[in-house]
């Protein structure tokens, strides 16, 4: 019997899958230092609010987001520095979430789009 999946069709579909897609991030001994301010300040529940309005954002062009993406991951940066193996292992991990739980257009354009954002933010880190 094949596996069907259904698409994106709401934020609480995004909610899903970036839970799934952190337990991932959170598990993987290359990535969780990363996180660790979050778990220690416990504010991993409200970062996955905000990574899911995020998301909402990108894929339903809402105004649900508003912030720079970017500045927070730049101030990380200058503490923990990201190298080129860290955003594959997360392109990675998006990618696998997104096609464990996901089929359609909007989980296609999602995996573009993160991409693109892990492209960006690997040529902002590893050059600044």
């Amino acid at each position: 019997m094949p596996d069907f999946k259904e698409d994106i069709k709401h934020r609480r579909d995004l909610h899903k899958f970036v839970t799934k897609f952190y337990d991932k991030l959170l598990t993987d001994i290359e990535l969780k230092p990363f996180f660790e301010h979050l778990i220690q300040q416990d504010h991993i529940a409200q970062h996955l609010e905000i990574i899911t309005n995020f998301w909402n954002s990108m894929l339903f062009n809402t105004l649900d987001y508003q912030r720079n993406a970017i500045q927070p991951h730049l101030e990380l940066n200058k503490t923990i520095h990201f190298e080129k193996h860290h955003f594959k292992a997360w392109l990675k991990h998006f990618n696998a979430t997104m096609d464990e739980n996901f089929k359609g257009e909007k989980a296609e354009m999602a995996k573009t789009r993160a991409l693109s954002i892990a492209t960006v933010m690997e040529i902002k880190m590893i050059n600044s």
